[in-house]
C-alpha cells in the first residue's frame, strides 16, 4: 500500500481501518498526491489515528430533488418563465422593484460563482474529507428532523390565524379599500407559511456551504493563512448573498403579487398604503421560523461543546477536537447547525421585520402628508437593502489571496483584513444611502426632508459601526476586558466566573447609550424635515428612526458574512486536530477560530441593536393598527394604570423565564453528554491510545433527540404568551369598562419585554464571547497556557458562557421581534 493512503496505520487491538473516500479536485489532486507520497505534509503521518466512519447516504430536500430530476432544458425554460413572470409583475407595479429584482438575482448569480469557487478547493488528505463526511452527515440528519417539526409547528399556527381571521372584525380602512375578512385571512396566512418557507431556506443555505467549506478551509490552512480565510469568507459570503437576497426578493414578489391582484394601479378601491399591512404575516412566519431554529441550534451546539469540553479537557486533559474524544463530531455538527443555519435564519428575520416595519411607517407617514406618490416611501428600504448586496459583495471580494500562495508570508491579523473590507461597505453604504434618499424621498411638499432622512441614514450607519466596536472591544483578548478576565482565572474559578459576570454586566452600558442616542437623533431629525400632516403637526419623526435601522441594517450581508466565517474556521480547527496536522497548521486554525469568536460576537451586539431599532418601529406599527381598528386615538400607554404595569412586569418576566428555560435545556442536555462520554472512556480505555475507537454517533444521536425536544417549551412559551396576557385583559377590560385594556396591557408587555430582552441580551452575549475568548488568551501561552490551573478555571468560565452566547442570547434577538410582529397580526384578538 502507498504510505499515506492509511493502510498503514498500526493495526493494534480493536483499531481497523476505514476504507478511504478520497473525493479531491481533480486539479489538485496531482499536486497534492505528490505532497502526500513525499511526505511533504509533515510529521502528522507517523501518528496513529482514528477517524470516524459514519458515512450515510447524503440529504437532500425534496424541493431540491424534484428539481434535480427535471431535465436541465426544462428547468432551464422554467426558470426563464419564471423569471419573466417575476419582471411582467415588477414592471406594473413600479420600476422601483424592476430594479430590486435585478439587484437580488445578480447577486444570486454572485452567490452561485462564490460557490463555484469555494468548491473548487481541494478537500485536503483523506482523513479530513472523512471527519467531513461524518460532520456533514451530522448536520443534515438533525436539520432535516428539525425542520420536519418546526414545519408540524408552523402549519398548526397557520391554522389558528386563519381561523381567528375569518370571525374578526374589519377595519374601516380594509372596508374601503375592498379587502373583505376572507381576503385578508387568506393573504396573512399565505405571507406568513411564505415568509416560515423563506425563512427555512435560508437557514438551510447557511449550513449547507459551511459543511462543504469547513474542509476546505483546513486544506487551505496546509498552505497560508490568507488562503484558508480568504475561502473562508467567501463562503460566508455566499450564505450572507442569498439570505439577504431572498430576505428583499420575497417581501418585493409579496407586494408586487399583491399590487397587481388587488388591482393598486388601476381606479380599484385599494390603496398603494394599504399594502404594507399585508406584508405582517411574513415577518411572522420568518420569526417563527427563526425562534425555533436558533433554539433548537443553540441547545445541540453548546450541550455538545460543554460536554465534551468538561470530560476532555477538564477531566482527561485532552486537547479540545481531540479524536479520542466521544462528543467531537457532536460538537462539530453544532457549530453548524447552532451558528450557521440559525443565524441565517435569524437575519433573514431581521431584515424581513425591519423592511416591512418601515415600508408600514412610510405609507403612514405619506398618507397623513398627503404625498401625492408615496411608492418612494413604502419601497425606500428594499432599495437599501438591494444596495446592501451590491456593497456588500465589494467587501467580500476585496478580500485577497496573497499572490503567491506557495510562499509562506507572515501571518497577518485576519481581524484587521476583515476590518478592512468593513471599512469599504461601510464607506460605500454612506454614498449609496446618500444617492438613494434624494431618488426616493424628495418631495416637493418639503424639498430639503431628504437630507434630514440621509442623515438619519448616517446615524444609523454610525450606530453600527460604534457597536461592532464596542463588542470587540469587550470580548477580543488584544483589549483590556478579556486580559483582565483571563487574570482572574489565575486565583481559580469562582475568581473566573465573578470577573466574568461582572464584565457583561458592564458591557451592557454603551451600547444602551449609543441606541438611545441614536434612536432620539434619529426621531428629530425626521421630525425637522418639514414633512407635517393637514393640520401643520410634524409627522416625519418614526419615519426618520425607520431611516436609522436601515442605515445600521445597510451592511448586514458583509456583517453576516463576518459571523458565518467564524463557525467555519472552528469547524476547519476541529478537522485539523482530529486529523492530526502538524502544530503549524493548527497554530492558524487557532488564529482563525479566535478571530471567528470576536467576530461572531460583533455580530450579536449588531443584532441585537438592529433588534432594539426595529422592535420600536414595529410598536409605533401596533399603536397605529390598534387605533385604526378602535376607531380611537391610540399614542401613549399609560403606566400608571395598574394593569398596564402588570402587562409591563409580565413582559420582563417572561425574558428572564425564557432564557432561564433556554439555559436550563443546555445544563440537561450536556449532563446527558457529560455521562455518556465519561461512560465510554470507563468501559473502552483503549480509546485514551488510539487502541479502540469512540462511538461519535452515540452522542450526536443523545444530543439532537433532546434537542428537538427541549426546544418546544421555551418556543411555545413566547408564542402563547402574548396572545394570552391579550385575551384576558380584553375580557378583564369588558367587565370593568375599559374597552382597550387587552391593547394597552400588551402594548406595556412588548415595551418592558424589549427593555429588558436589549439588556439580557446584551450580557449573556458578550459575557459568553469573554469567557471563551479569555480562554483562547491563555491557550496562546499567556498565564501558563494549556493545561494550567488557570487554564482549567477559564475552560469552567468557558461552559458557563456557552449557553448564555450562542443559546440564550441569540434567541432572545429573535424574541424580541417575535413578540412585536405576533402581536401586529394578533391585534385585532385584544380588542
Amino acid at each position: 500500500m502507498r504510505p499515506g493512503s492509511g493502510g498503514d496505520l498500526p493495526q493494534s487491538g480493536e483499531f481497523i481501518p476505514f476504507p478511504v473516500a478520497r473525493r479531491v479536485n481533480s486539479s489538485h489532486a496531482v499536486a497534492m498526491d505528490d505532497d502526500v507520497e513525499g511526505g511533504a505534509l509533515g510529521p502528522y503521518q507517523d501518528k496513529p489515528r482514528t477517524f470516524p466512519n459514519m458515512r450515510s447516504k447524503s440529504y437532500t430536500p425534496l424541493i431540491f430533488r424534484i428539481f434535480m430530476g427535471i431535465n436541465v432544458r426544462v428547468l432551464f425554460i422554467l426558470l426563464l418563465l419564471g423569471l419573466g413572470a417575476v419582471f411582467y409583475v415588477g414592471a406594473r407595479t413600479s420600476p422601483i422593484i424592476v430594479f430590486v429584482f435585478s439587484v437580488c438575482i445578480i447577486s444570486f448569480m454572485l452567490s452561485i460563482y462564490l460557490t463555484k469557487w469555494v468548491l473548487e478547493k481541494d478537500e485536503g488528505p483523506p482523513e479530513m474529507a472523512q471527519i467531513s463526511d461524518a460532520i456533514r452527515d451530522g448536520a443534515e440528519g438533525f436539520f432535516r428532523t428539525q425542520y420536519g417539526t418546526i414545519s408540524k409547528m408552523a402549519i398548526v399556527l397557520a391554522l389558528v390565524i386563519l381561523s381567528i381571521y375569518l370571525f374578526r372584525s374589519t377595519t374601516p380602512q380594509q372596508e374601503s379599500s375592498g379587502i373583505g375578512r376572507s381576503t385578508s385571512a387568506y393573504i396573512t396566512v399565505a405571507a406568513f407559511l411564505l415568509g416560515a418557507l423563506c425563512s427555512g431556506i435560508a437557514g438551510y443555505v447557511g449550513m449547507w456551504v459551511s459543511v462543504r467549506a469547513n474542509v476546505r478551509v483546513s486544506s487551505a490552512a496546509r498552505r497560508s493563512a490568507r488562503e484558508a480565510l480568504q475561502v473562508a469568507v467567501r463562503a460566508g459570503g455566499f450564505s450572507a448573498l442569498v439570505v439577504v437576497g431572498m430576505a428583499v426578493i420575497g417581501v418585493a414578489i409579496l407586494y408586487a403579487v399583491f399590487y397587481v391582484w388587488l388591482g393598486v394601479d388601476s381606479t380599484g378601491p385599494t390603496k398603494v398604503t394599504d399594502l404594507p399591512l399585508l406584508l405582517v404575516g411574513y415577518g411572522f412566519g420568518a420569526s417563527f421560523v427563526a425562534l425555533f431554529a436558533q433554539l433548537g441550534g443553540g441547545i445541540y451546539t453548546k450541550a455538545a461543546d460543554v460536554g465534551a469540553d468538561l470530560v476532555g479537557k477538564v477531566e482527561q486533559g485532552i486537547p479540545e477536537d481531540d479524536p479520542r474524544n466521544p462528543a467531537v463530531i457532536a460538537d462539530l455538527v453544532g457549530d453548524n447547525v447552532g451558528d450557521c443555519a440559525a443565524r441565517g435564519a435569524d437575519l433573514f428575520e431581521s431584515i424581513a421585520a425591519e423592511i416591512i416595519s418601515a415600508m408600514i411607517l412610510g405609507g403612514t407617514m405619506a398618507q397623513r402628508c398627503k404625498i401625492e406618490d408615496p411608492s418612494g416611501f413604502i419601497l425606500f428600504p428594499l432599495v437599501i437593502h438591494s444596495f446592501d448586496l451590491v456593497i456588500s459583495s465589494v467587501g467580500i471580494f476585496s478580500i485577497r489571496g496573497t499572490r503567491d500562495s506557495g510562499v509562506k508570508s507572515a501571518v497577518e491579523d485576519p481581524m484587521a483584513i476583515l476590518q478592512k473590507g468593513y471599512s469599504i461597505t461601510i464607506v460605500l453604504a454612506v454614498l449609496t444611502f446618500g444617492l438613494s434618499t434624494r431618488w426616493l424621498l424628495y418631495t416637493e411638499q418639503a424639498p430639503s426632508a431628504w437630507i434630514n432622512f440621509a442623515l438619519c441614514g448616517l446615524v444609523g450607519i454610525m450606530t453600527a459601526y460604534v457597536f461592532v466596536w464596542i463588542t470587540k472591544y469587550y470580548t477580543d483578548y488584544k483589549h483590556e476586558p478579556v486580559r483582565t478576565l483571563a487574570l482572574s482565572s489565575s486565583t481559580g474559578h469562582g475568581t473566573n466566573i465573578i470577573a466574568g459576570v461582572s464584565l457583561g454586566l458592564e458591557s451592557t452600558a454603551l451600547p444602551v447609550i449609543v441606541i438611545s442616542i441614536s434612536i432620539v437623533s434619529a426621531f428629530w431629525l425626521g421630525q425637522t424635515s418639514g414633512l407635517a400632516d393637514e393640520t401643520g403637526n410634524p409627522t416625519g419623526g418614526l419615519f426618520g428612526t425607520a431611516v436609522a435601522t436601515m442605515g445600521m441594517l445597510s451592511t448586514a450581508a458583509y456583517v453576516l458574512t463576518m459571523d458565518m466565517f467564524g463557525p467555519i474556521a472552528d469547524n476547519a480547527g476541529g478537522i485539523v486536530e482530529m486529523s492530526q496536522q502538524p502544530e503549524s497548521v493548527r497554530e492558524i486554525t487557532d488564529l482563525l477560530d479566535a478571530v471567528g469568536n470576536t467576530t461572531k460576537a460583533t455580530t450579536k451586539g449588531f443584532a441585537i441593536g438592529s433588534a432594539a431599532l426595529a422592535s420600536f418601529l414595529l410598536f409605533s406599527a401596533y399603536m397605529d393598527e390598534v387605533s385604526a381598528f378602535a376607531h380611537e386615538s391610540f399614542k401613549q400607554v399609560d403606566i400608571a394604570i395598574p394593569e398596564v404595569f402588570v402587562g409591563g412586569l409580565l413582559g420582563a418576566m417572561l425574558i428572564f423565564l425564557f432564557s432561564a428555560w433556554a439555559c436550563s435545556a443546555v445544563g440537561r442536555t450536556a449532563q446527558e453528554v457529560v455521562k455518556e462520554v465519561r461512560r465510554q472512556f470507563i468501559e473502552r480505555p483503549g480509546i485514551m491510545d488510539y487502541k479502540e475507537k469512540p462511538d461519535y454517533g452515540r452522542c450526536v444521536a443523545i444530543v439532537a433527540s433532546a434537542s428537538l425536544k427541549e426546544m418546544i417549551k421555551p418556543g411555545a412559551l413566547a408564542i402563547a404568551s402574548p396572545m394570552v396576557v391579550g385575551i384576558v385583559f380584553r375580557i378583564l377590560g369588558l367587565y370593568t369598562g375599559h374597552p382597550l385594556l387587552g391593547a394597552k396591557v400588551v402594548a406595556a408587555m412588548l415595551m418592558f419585554a424589549t427593555v429588558a430582552g436589549i439588556l439580557m441580551a446584551l450580557f449573556l452575549n458578550t459575557a459568553g464571547g469573554a469567557w471563551d475568548n479569555a480562554k483562547k488568551f491563555i491557550e496562546t501561552g499567556a498565564l501558563g497556557g494549556k493545561g494550567s490551573d488557570s487554564h482549567k478555571a477559564a475552560v469552567t468560565g468557558d461552559t458557563v458562557g456557552d449557553p448564555f452566547k450562542d443559546t440564550a442570547g441569540p434567541s432572545i434577538h429573535v424574541l424580541i421581534k417575535m413578540l412585536a410582529t405576533i402581536t401586529l397580526v394578533m391585534a385585532p384578538v385584544f380588542l
